[in-house]
């Protein structure tokens, strides 16, 4: 029986992304050894698009949240850096933030029916 997903984003700068990940989104997490740490994410879906290769098999992080503006007002107060403007995508607003060390994520309120709290 499947109990979970484990999503990994490679980082240039780990400690620099697990720091942001601890301190600034203050997600809970375990230290799996020597700082290894490994965080417990919000509740999650999973999406899958088409695509060709050698997109096929690609997979994007993308942070969901009730309220954009007040989201980013809160992260925007503890320094977060946006790189784009808010966009209307059709299923939902969205905007793109640094994670540093990492690149970058998305940020999104969704119009679309969610899964992340089905049964």
């Amino acid at each position: 029986m499947i109990t979970g997903a484990h999503t990994i984003l490679y980082a240039e700068d780990a400690e620099a992304a697990r720091a942001f990940f601890r301190d600034v989104l203050g997600l809970a997490h375990v230290d799996a050894h020597d700082g290894w740490l490994i965080f417990k994410s919000p509740p999650a879906e999973l999406a899958v698009h088409p695509a060709a290769a050698p997109d096929s098999g690609r997979a994007e992080l993308y942070l969901m949240c009730d309220d954009l503006a007040a989201a980013m007002d809160d992260l925007h107060s503890k320094g977060v850096e946006f790189t784009s403007e808010v966009t209307n995508a059709g299923w939902g607003m969205l905007t793109m933030l640094k994670v540093p060390g990492a690149g970058e994520i998305g940020l999104y309120q969704p119009r679309h029916a969610t899964a992340y709290d089905l049964p």
